[in-house]
């Protein structure tokens, strides 16, 4: 082979792809264990029936608004999820920079464009500079690199609940390496995909920790994580994820998130790259969200079995922890008798239960 670069080339790439596939040798059998959980729940999901259109529309929506709001949030927007509501219903809101508008406006239409178009995206190196332009889209302080790699050093910090950094985390790849170790992360991951060399889980479980220790961009890089990772495991066949918002679950367990990626990418570039402490974490939140997912299906599937009166009585169960039959029928209106009944056949279909006895009797959502 001529030495005219294509020799370095595949020699690098035999580096990269040695060097995951250390990573993902020998995982440990609890990951397994828990990647298994995870595929009992998606067959579960597969294999149940189909929610109406409406019912889907409206949990995508609403997933809409939480993710974009928690994943702008863990970069250190102010923005609630309320905010970003008024925000697309065209209220201005004054007491937010435009800063934040505009990430989290470009957040929810990128989110929404992998809701709907993930079956004709391709994952590439295109793709990603596609989806950093359009994510940053809104942004006046990046229109100078949305869409290309850094040009400069970007070491990644930890935001407090403030949105004030509190310090490094670790320091990120060099500008001038980017491109390259992107082109290897990004050829690895494809060809792990399509030829089923590893779970799908530890695959994208390894794009992400890399990606995100990389660190290919300016600004942005966190939400596009996980942008990326609604495509990817999507592609995967993992169909709920419109529907349980993964990056509210991530926001929810920031402290544990920011110390699972800072244990591993330390041991990234050493001989023994151990990132077993990112994969716990990602599978234990897809977990969390698969089982989620399938108790949405099941309560959501109550919504098309109910009367008008019944549906009404299930809705305010779900408002409250605990209440009596006639806190429910005070608050709803409905006869004391009826909704006697509606607690029977509600307790029939075992998504509620009954706390205490007698006059103490209480009634909670399972």
């Amino acid at each position: 082979m001529d030495i005219d670069g294509s020799y370095i080339t595949l020699y690098n790439l035999t580096y990269m792809n040695s060097t995951f596939d250390l990573r993902l040798n020998n995982i440990p059998q609890d990951l397994w264990l828990k990647i298994a959980q995870i595929e009992g729940f998606k067959g579960k999901w597969e294999g149940s029936a189909k929610l109406s259109p409406q019912i889907l529309g409206r949990l995508k929506k609403s997933v809409l608004v939480t993710s974009t709001g928690s994943s702008t949030r863990i970069e250190g927007s102010k923005m609630s999820d309320e905010d970003i509501e008024q925000m697309l219903r065209g209220i201005s809101i004054q007491k937010f920079s435009n800063r934040d508008e505009q990430e989290a406006r470009g957040y929810y239409e990128l989110l929404q464009n992998v809701f709907n178009s993930w079956q004709t995206l391709v994952f590439n190196e295109n793709l990603i500079k596609h989806f950093h332009k359009e994510l940053l889209k809104n942004v006046e302080k990046d229109v100078f690199h949305r869409g290309d790699y850094k040009k400069r050093e970007n070491a990644v910090g930890m935001i407090n609940e403030e949105g004030k950094s509190v310090g490094i985390l670790f320091e990120t790849t060099k500008a001038w390496l980017t491109p390259k170790e992107m082109f290897e992360l990004i050829d690895w991951t494809k060809t792990a995909l399509q030829k089923n060399t590893y779970h799908p889980l530890l695959v994208i479980g390894n794009f992400l920790v890399e990606f995100l220790n990389i660190h290919p961009f300016e600004d942005g890089n966190g939400r596009l994580s996980r942008i990326i990772t609604n495509l990817l495991l999507l592609q995967q066949n993992y169909a709920y994820m419109p529907y349980v918002s993964h990056e509210k679950l991530i926001e929810d367990n920031k402290p544990e998130y920011y110390l699972a990626l800072r244990k591993s990418q330390k041991a990234l570039r050493t001989g023994q790259p151990d990132i077993s402490s990112w994969l716990n974490f990602f599978l234990d939140i897809l977990l969390t969200q698969s089982q989620m997912a399938i108790q949405l299906l099941t309560q959501t599937n109550i919504e098309t079995i109910l009367s008008p009166q019944q549906s009404v009585a299930w809705q305010y169960l779900g408002k409250i922890l605990e209440t009596t039959p006639k806190e429910i029928s005070t608050e709803t209106g409905i006869p004391r008798s009826t909704i006697n009944q509606i607690l029977n056949k509600l307790l029939a279909l075992k998504v509620i239960e009954r706390v205490g006895q007698g006059a103490t009797t209480r009634y909670r959502k399972i």
